[in-house]
């Protein structure tokens, strides 16, 4: 049998045409890769001389050039995958070229209505920052050949992703801004670690889970239809509800907090395909919170979201005055906007980062809002796809555990600002503003990228 299988597939490594194929492969992913960047970057351009147009009336090429600039980078990105990963997937760069192009758009014209410009303008720093991801995600690209090299540092990436998630409580370097105490900073520089955390531990949990499947998925009990593990098997997972409790406690994150938990909850049931799992983490993650909703923090979220136009609520310190008045935003742009330049975003106190979402879909409209999440849909989708057509398990986890952190913290983000649940403090991914968020989504897509381009290239062996 296995001579026949042999023979086999060296009659078929011996046609021509297969080999044709398999060389026009690469040459076709990063052509259509090619086609779509450009049409990206042609709508980002679009985006900002409507924005110009509408809000000042005049074109200003002194913003407008530097950020267009960006185009060079993604191009430059576009060039290295054809050489160092010519298999790779075609519509990740594209998708984060827009969405990013989007958010600076939406930031650029908060800051038209500031009537800031400069350094202190907010777009200005967010284009710098967008440049400084795109050359970590090349170097990412460049440096990580084979993702199987990551499992090797499973616990190396453990104890990175705690560091990270403690630096904020550090005295001298933590700071609290709105609230949440997840920030670092030094002079007039901050950052945000957890951001680079949630990579880190996606590392950890997809190389842990890998080796410790067996004994969370094949014992236990039976109880109605679903097999629950043993006590003894319940470490892990206890220790992760544990750590983003603390983070809702200490930090005062409940966005952060729900994204840990939740990484986890998702990964290791894709590992062991046991409901149970799931179950049992939506039990604790919600007893927890509902513990610490008698917080005077957490309470207060609550609060704005159950009865956001109660006068004393609308009108409390950290009350529901920004929930409303994006409500009243997205609710103003109906249909199909007021048009890009043309509404009154600036009137939300954060509209640049917490709600960027209700800032564009004000002057885009709900058909806008619906194609900024069609976007991430694709990427999420095509993250998901990477991973089950994987053939390593550690990639799989991996990569479905990248894109469900950029899908849940949509979802968190977009369902906090419409009132679907209540309101966090993450950002959206590639959009708002934020250099550490950035860092983090570029890197995630680097590694999107990587894995995917392992996947294609992989030798795949068919017996008929």
């Amino acid at each position: 049998m296995s001579e026949a299988v042999t023979e086999m597939i060296s009659r078929d490594q011996q046609r021509p045409v297969d080999k044709a194929a398999s060389v026009n492969v690469p040459r076709r992913l990063r052509n259509l890769e090619l086609v779509l960047v450009l049409f990206a970057s042609a709508i980002n351009g679009g985006a900002l001389y409507l924005v110009q147009l509408g809000a000042i009336g005049a074109f200003d090429s002194s913003f407008f050039l530097p950020a267009m600039g960006l185009a060079v980078l993604v191009l430059g990105m576009h060039v290295a995958l054809r050489f160092i990963a010519p298999h790779a997937d075609p519509f990740i760069l594209p998708i984060a070229t827009l969405l990013n192009g989007l958010g600076i758009a939406g930031i650029y014209r908060l800051d038209l209505a500031y009537g800031v410009a400069g350094w202190e303008s907010v777009a200005v720093r967010q284009v710098v920052w967008t440049g400084l991801a795109i050359a970590v995600a090349i170097t990412v690209l460049v440096m990580l050949r084979n993702h199987r090299v990551l499992q090797r540092y499973r616990y190396s990436a453990m104890f990175v992703g705690l560091l990270l998630l403690l630096l904020p409580m550090l005295p001298l370097i933590g700071r609290e801004i709105n609230g949440a105490r997840v920030w670092i900073g030094i002079g007039s520089f901050s950052f945000q670690p957890g951001e680079i955390a949630k990579i880190a531990l996606a590392v950890f949990f997809a190389g842990y889970l890998v080796t410790a499947r067996d004994s969370l998925s094949m014992v236990g009990a039976k109880f109605l239809g679903m097999r629950f593990p043993r006590v003894r098997d319940l470490g892990p997972i206890l220790v992760i509800w544990a750590a983003a409790m603390a983070v809702l406690v200490f930090q005062r994150d409940l966005g952060t907090s729900l994204l840990y938990f939740g990484l986890f909850v998702v990964m290791i049931y894709v590992a062991t395909g046991r409901l149970s799992w799931v179950l049992l983490g939506l039990l604790l993650f919600v007893g927890g919170a509902m513990a610490a909703a008698q917080l005077g923090y957490v309470g207060g979220r609550l609060n704005a979201w159950l009865t956001p136009f109660d006068q004393s609520v609308y009108d409390a310190q950290g009350g529901s005055y920004q929930l409303v008045t994006g409500l009243f935003g997205l609710a103003h742009g109906g249909l199909i906007g007021t048009g890009l330049g043309q509404g009154m975003p600036n009137v939300t106190p954060l509209a640049n980062s917490d709600f960027i979402i209700a800032s564009l879909g004000e002057e885009l409209g709900l058909a806008g809002v619906f194609a900024i999440l069609a976007l991430y849909l694709l990427f999420v989708s095509r993250g998901f796809r990477i991973g089950f057509a994987g053939q390593d398990d550690f990639g799989k986890l991996l990569s479905i555990g990248l894109s469900f952190v950029v899908a849940l913290q949509v979802f968190i983000v977009i369902g906090g600002v419409t009132r679907v649940i209540p309101l966090t403090g993450l950002t959206t991914p590639f959009m708002a503003a934020g250099g550490s968020s950035l860092l983090a989504n570029w890197i995630i897509a680097a590694v999107l990228l990587r894995l995917s381009d392992t996947v294609r290239n992989q030798p795949r062996v068919v017996v008929q």
